[in-house]
Formats: C-alpha cells, structure tokens, sequence
C-alpha cells in the first residue's frame, strides 16, 4: 500500500523493491541502461506506489548546482521592491532558476544575517537591494566565486555589476518640468540618507540643479523620518510661508510621497493650488489622488530583470569588467504641479 502519512525516501523505495539505495539513485538518474529490465521493473513499480518524489535540492546539489538565486531587500512594503522582485523572479524562471527572497525590514544590521542565511541554502549568486552598510559580507560570497549584482544602492569599495535608475535624469525630469509650470521655491523632501547611495544621488543632483540656476531658484531639502509628522508639517508651512508664489515639493520615493499627501491634507491644503507635489516612483494610486499626482516612474520591473540577466550571464561564465547599467525614468505630469496661475494663463 503506498504511504500516505509523510513523504517517501530514498531508502523506502529500495526496501520495496528490494535493491540497493544505488540501485534506486541509478533509475532516477536515467542510468537505467546499468541495471536488468526485471529490476528497473521492480524500481518504477516502487516508485509508483509509494508516490515518492526525490527532492529537486537534493539532486541539484549532488550536480554541484542548486539552481537558486539568493535575493536581498531592503524594504518589501516598498512598491519598488516588489516590482524589482517581479522582474527579477521572472528573468530566473525563465531561465530555470528560482529566486529565494530576504526581507531586511530596512535594518541595516540584518544584511549580513541575510546574506549569510541564503548561502547556507547554497544559492549560486545574488540580487541585492540592500541599505549598503555591510560591503564585507558580500565582498566574502563574492569571493567564493558567488556573482553578486546590486540593484538602486551601490556599496563602498565593491567592482561588481549594478543596475539602477539614472537618479540625476530623473531629478532632471521633475526640475525642468517644475520650471516649465512657473514654480521657483522648492523643497526635497527624503527618508534618511545615511548611506544609501540612491537617496544620496538625487539629493546632490537636486542641490546641482538648483546652484545651477542662482538667485532664480530657491531650493531646500529636509529628511523626513517615519515618526516626524509634526516636524514634516512645520517645515511646509515655514516653505509656503516664505515662499515667493506657489511652492513645490519634490518627493525622493513614494514612501516619502504618501507621508507628504497626507501632511498636506491635515494642514487643509489642496494639491496643484496651495503646493505643489511631484515625486519619484509613479505608485498606482498616483493618478486617483486628488487631481493626480505627478511622478517620475521607474522602470522597476525592467530593473529586475536585467539584474537577473547581469547575474545569470556570469553563472554562464562571462567575464568582463564590472558593468554600471543607467535607465531612464519616464515623467507623467498631472495635476499635483499645475497651479492655478498656469492652468488660466493656458486658458487664456
């Protein structure tokens, strides 16, 4: 009677058949052409009514491969995050590999726990969308002949390949078509920079941009934590106290997007007249947010899957140096940055 109460082993079948464990390894491997037809027989009968199923990590690692893909995040509520792994779990399916998944929760002290758990599981390389605080980490895997691609934020000191957004083409987009709409007091608003190189990329790109234009321009930043509501709200009301017309914000993710749409709600503002808004990162939600909110998205998805193309083309073998792969963003303005001086001017 095959076992129904747990799963069938090796060492079951060859005891139902009545052959060696070997024997058994032999017929699953398809080198049945080594043994008798009556005991090949005896095996696939076995196998038959015992429902066994060997275990594609086990026979992968006895190959040498185990045909996993180790992939670290820093955030997984992020929206990036989730399309980044979409991409990347596609391009790896697709290839015949499978992709295992580590949350960071954006605490910088579980990189090396991260990374440490998915090579005991003996994964072939790794995707990283890390906080970039532990380069030695994947400076060691990388040394053990693991390939290690990173996406959005760089680390320190580490020659690999790295695909990411062209963060000051996109801060370009959101700048020149703040200009086109008449804004000239502006504000950057962003989680921490810390280390993270993305953050750090936008912001310089952002205060180039405005040193670029002197005295026509007048641009601030502030770094918005989690818990900074009352912080947040008291620095746009400084902004649109001081400003000179209608002044706009420029959001570093849609993280930071949706904590400023909800200050700007609770000071009773309205989008597009009293502030104006874009941000990087286009959410869903974006277009159906008051009368849209503008935003520069990002290729995520297209990210995902060149990281896994870099990565699996050296499993493949390629070697050539460390490659830096830069994608456009695309703008859609919407209401959020079309204050009501624009909108009568263009009626006019």
């Amino acid at each position: 009677m095959p076992k129904t109460s747990q799963r069938s082993t090796i060492a079951d079948v060859a005891r139902h058949a009545g052959v060696s464990k070997a024997t058994v390894s032999r017929f699953l491997n398809h080198r049945d052409t080594m043994l008798t037809p009556a005991i090949a027989k005896r095996v696939e009968a076995a196998v038959m009514e015992l429902g066994y199923k060997p275990s594609p990590m086990a026979q992968a690692l006895k190959r040498g491969r185990s045909r996993l893909i180790g992939l670290v995040v820093a955030d997984i509520t992020n929206p990036y995050s989730v399309a980044v792994l979409s991409g990347a779990e596609l391009a790896c399916r697709e290839a015949g590999y499978l992709v295992m998944l580590f949350n960071l929760g954006n605490e910088s002290q579980r990189e090396s726990a991260g990374i440490q758990a998915l090579s005991s599981y003996k994964v072939e390389g790794f995707i990283l969308n890390t906080m970039g605080h532990d380069a030695g980490a994947v400076l060691e895997n990388a040394g053990q002949g693991r390939p290690v691609v990173l996406v959005d934020r760089m680390h320190q000191g580490l020659d690999v390949d790295f695909v990411s957004l062209d963060n000051p083409h996109a801060i370009g987009l959101c700048m020149d078509h703040l200009l086109s709409e008449g804004y000239r007091d502006f504000l950057l608003v962003s989680e921490p920079l810390g280390q993270v190189s993305s953050r750090i990329q936008r912001a310089k790109a952002y205060a180039a941009f405005v040193q670029a234009h002197g005295e026509a321009l007048r641009g601030d930043s502030f770094e918005c934590h989690a818990a900074g509501e009352a912080a947040l709200m008291h620095r746009l009301k400084a902004l649109r106290d001081n400003a000179r017309g209608t002044p706009a914000l420029i959001s570093n993710n849609a993280v930071v997007t949706l904590r400023l749409i909800a200050a700007i709600a609770a000071l009773g503002w309205r989008l597009g007249e009293d502030v104006g808004l874009i941000g990087i990162d286009d959410a869903p939600w974006a277009p159906f947010v008051g009368p849209g909110v503008s935003a520069v998205s990002q290729p995520t998805e297209q990210i995902g899957r060149l990281a896994a193309r870099c990565l699996l083309q050296r499993l493949d073998g390629l070697a050539v140096p460390a490659r830096t792969i830069l994608l456009p963003g695309t703008l859609a303005a919407r209401g959020s940055t079309r204050p009501r001086a624009s909108r009568v001017v263009a009626r006019a």
